[in-house]
Formats: C-alpha cells, structure tokens, sequence
C-alpha cells in the first residue's frame, strides 16, 4: 500500500502534511512558467486513470454505500469528471492568453499597454464531501489542474473504500509533489484545513464550512465554498403537471436525494395539491417498482444519515403533519439492514418542523401549497439563499419574476439540477450555499491569481509629463485641473 494511504500517527500528522504541502511548494516554484503542454499531460493523466479504474470506482462507491447502483456512479461521478477534465482540457490554452485592457489617458497615445495576466496560485487544497465521492474531487481539480496549480487532496472518511481508492488512482499517475491524497476522519480534516494552502475548495455542509473558513483565515487563505441548503421549487399555474413532477421526482430521487442541489421542498397552487400528491406517487412508483431489495435505488450512506432522516420523519409524524409514504410493493422496512428509506411525501409542514429547518439530504419532500406566486417568492425569500431554484411553468413573465427576485446559486427553469451539468456555466453558491465557483473559464479564474501588468513604453518620460515628477510645477497643475472636474 502506498504512502497515500498509510494510516499516520496523530503526533506525526500535521508534520506530514506540512512536508507534503512544502514539497509541492518547492516544486511549483522550480518549474516556473507552466505551459499548456504540460496541463494537458496531467489532465490526460487523471482521465486515464478514470477510464481504466471506472467500474473498480463504481464497486468502491457502492460498497461505501452498501446499495449505489452502477449506472449512477458511472453517469454521476466518473463520466460528470472525465467532461469537466476533457472540456478543461480543451479550452485551456484559450483561458491562458493574457487579456488585454485599456490604458488610461494619455498614457495609451503614448504606448503604455495594460493585460491581465493568469497565473496558478501555486498548491490548492480540495476536501471533498461523501455523496459524490469521486466526482467532487475530480470535477474541481478540472479547473485546478488547468490553471496549472499541485493541489492535495481530502476526501471524505464515509467513503473510506472510495477514499483509498482514489489515494491509490492519485499516487498511480502522480508525483506526490503534483497531486497527493491524505484520507482520515476529523482529526485530518481539521488540520488539512488549517494548512497555508494557496487556495482551499471544501465542498460539504455549511456547519461544518463555518469552521473551515475560520481555520483557512488563520493563514488567510482564500476559499470556494461548495455548500448546500433548501433548494425550493415553484410549480406554477401554467406548469405542465405531468412533466414538471416526473422531471421533479427524477431529480429527488437520484442517490435517494443525497445531492446538494436536489429539490428541498416544493411550493404549489393550493388546488392542485391532490393531483401533485398523485403524480409524485405514481412516478416514483414507474421508476422503482420495488425499493427494499431494488439495486437501483440507493440506500442513505450510513447509519447517522439514516437516523437523522428517520428524525425528521418522526418529527413530522409528532406533530401530526400529514405523510405520504410511497411503497410501491407495500414492503416492509423494519428488516432494513442497509439503511434504505422509502420516498415520503410531508404535506404543508410548518417552519418549525424539522424538514423545513435544515437541508434534507434525504428521499423526503415537503410540499407546501401558495395562493399566488408572489407569496412563494416571499416564503423563498424569508429563507437562507439557496445553492439552487427550480421553476416549472410557461408564464414568461412569472418566470422572469422568479428569476429576478429570488437569489440563489444557480436555478433551472421545467427542470432541475441541469444547471449544474453544464461545464460552460458557473457552479456555485451564494451566502450561505457557498462562496466562489468552478467549472468552465470562471473556474479556471478561480484557481488563478489575475495579475494586473502595465508595461511602460520607451524613452518616454511619462512621469514628467503627468506632473509626477518633481520639482512640481506647470505639469502637475495642469493634470490636476484635467481631472478635478466634474
């Protein structure tokens, strides 16, 4: 077994890592320029080792699991990095070229010339969360190996066989002083984040973001903040019902809602309360037939989220809130030894109860009904901004006035999470779903320290004649009035 994954001693582990993370310092700085040649070889190197290990990732991911099916795990996080790594690829040499921008007057007729200029920011760190295991180390690390930065990596301790997996696919096609993995539980996380990185991307829980902003402004590192939050979802009057709940209830239920921008709660017109309750039964029942025993759909990661969504439920069944529980087969989830829940339904929860406090992570839906849409965009408003909006309906106007007046990460009008599929767009959060975004050039910026370069033109005394140059006189006066005007 490699160094990677080598369990450390606790009183040599911030020793290990800050060794690891000087090498690569010492590296980054000894290479100099970073020319696209060199990009490229490392990304083709990380889509290699993807294409070769695909279904060894997909048997670790479903084992960490105990129930993940195969296609989900190839689709999701092994395809979703090798488009990000390829489109990266493609474009990089594109993102590279330095931009050029105006001068100021008069120094433009007179040949000074202004560019930015991109340059990686040296070693990045990624901590990566457990619900996609893979494809949240991988899809960043796209944008960072682009930029030309070393980056080491955190991957979550819930995933352990993923975990290891990946430390071992790292260490295949990498010098540790590229990339390098450290797997390990709290005690790793926490002094992985409190390292001087050049920039730090934790994606996970906004709790635990709390404490990752606080150790990375120990040595003021920068951070993208890849969060979560209610993701809402307005079903309007002039929806498709039909369409609008299946393509819904296909989002919900991927990775048994285990997604961070899966739909949180939905907002309905009050009368067609009974005909959405119909529909989301009737699709998720097409889409498994059976649940307890069906390899496709997909159990909570382990027994602290399984309880936790279990707490929600008996919260809402505490305070007599109407559930609909979706069991197509009628099975029995008493016997329920890898931790599956079936899909539930909670019918105009209040906001005191505990699935409309926090992300739900889970395959539960609370629907609460509107009279008029503008009381859905206050009731949204009222909340912490979310990392995602979904709109159904074919009112341009009502659309326009979701979009403008509710802020959030990103959203999708008749559909969900599409948004983030798309590796031209930005993904990223706002408030407290995040902070920073990657994909496409605006990752690329991300992981890019834009330098701002003004070069001076020859043997012309642009300081003297700015009036800059002392003794001051006509010059400077007249610079002065040229500006001190309205």
């Amino acid at each position: 077994m490699n160094d990677a994954i080598t369990a450390i001693p606790n009183a040599d582990l911030e020793h290990a890592m800050q060794s690891a993370l000087q090498a690569q310092q010492r590296s980054y700085l000894d290479e100099g320029s970073v020319p696209a040649a060199t990009r490229i070889d490392r990304i083709d190197r990380a889509i290699d080792v993807l294409v070769r290990h695909a279904e060894a990732i997909s048997e670790a991911m479903n084992a960490d699991f105990g129930c993940r099916p195969r296609e989900i795990n190839l689709m999701t996080d092994v395809t979703g990095s090798i488009e990000c790594l390829k489109h990266s690829k493609k474009h990089l040499s594109t993102w590279m070229k330095a931009e050029k921008r105006p001068s100021m007057f008069p120094l433009n007729l007179l040949g000074g010339r202004s560019t930015i200029e991109y340059q990686p920011k040296g070693v990045v760190g990624v901590i990566a969360p457990w619900n996609f295991p893979l494809g949240m180390v991988f899809e960043p690390l796209a944008n960072v190996l682009a930029a030309g930065n070393r980056a080491m990596i955190k991957p979550s301790e819930f995933t352990p066989r993923t975990s290891n997996l990946i430390a071992e696919m790292v260490t295949e096609v990498f010098d540790p002083t590229e990339l390098t993995v450290f797997t390990g539980g709290p005690e790793v996380g926490h002094a992985f984040s409190s390292l001087p990185f050049d920039h730090l991307i934790f994606t996970g829980a906004t709790s635990i973001a709390r404490h990752i902003m606080a150790a990375a402004a120990r040595h003021l590192v920068p951070v993208t903040l890849e969060l979560g939050g209610k993701s809402p979802v307005v079903i309007s009057r002039s929806a498709n019902l039909v369409e609008a709940i299946e393509r819904i209830m296909v989002g919900k239920m991927l990775n048994a809602g285990q997604v961070c921008i899966a739909p949180d709660y939905l907002l309905v017109p009050e009368e067609k309360l009974a005909d959405i309750i119909e529909l989301a039964t009737s699709a998720v029942e097409q889409m498994y037939p059976t649940l307890l025993h069906n390899p496709q759909y997909t159990a909570m990661v382990n027994n602290r989220h399984y309880q936790r969504i279990a707490d929600n439920l008996a919260d809402a069944h505490d305070r007599g809130i109407k559930t609909v529980t979706i069991n197509p087969a009628n099975e029995d989830f008493s016997d329920n030894p890898k931790h599956k829940i079936a899909p539930t339904l909670i019918i105009n929860p209040d906001d005191a109860a505990t699935c409309m406090q926090d992300e739900i992570f889970g395959p539960l839906l609370p629907i609460r009904t509107y009279k008029h849409v503008d009381e859905a965009i206050a009731y949204i408003n009222s909340k912490p901004r979310p990392l995602a909006a979904y709109y159904f309906g074919q009112d341009k106007a009502e659309e326009q006035r979701f979009l403008t007046r509710t802020t959030s990460g990103g959203a999708c009008v008749n559909d969900v999470m599409f948004h983030m599929l798309q590796k031209d767009l930005p993904f990223g959060g706002v408030g407290p779903s995040g902070m920073g975004a990657y994909h496409g050039i605006e990752g690329f910026k991300t992981f890019s320290h834009a330098k701002g370069v003004y070069r001076q033109p020859k043997k012309i005394p642009v300081a003297k004649l700015a009036g800059l140059l002392p003794p001051y006189g006509s010059a400077s006066e007249k610079s002065i009035q040229q500006k001190v005007k309205k």
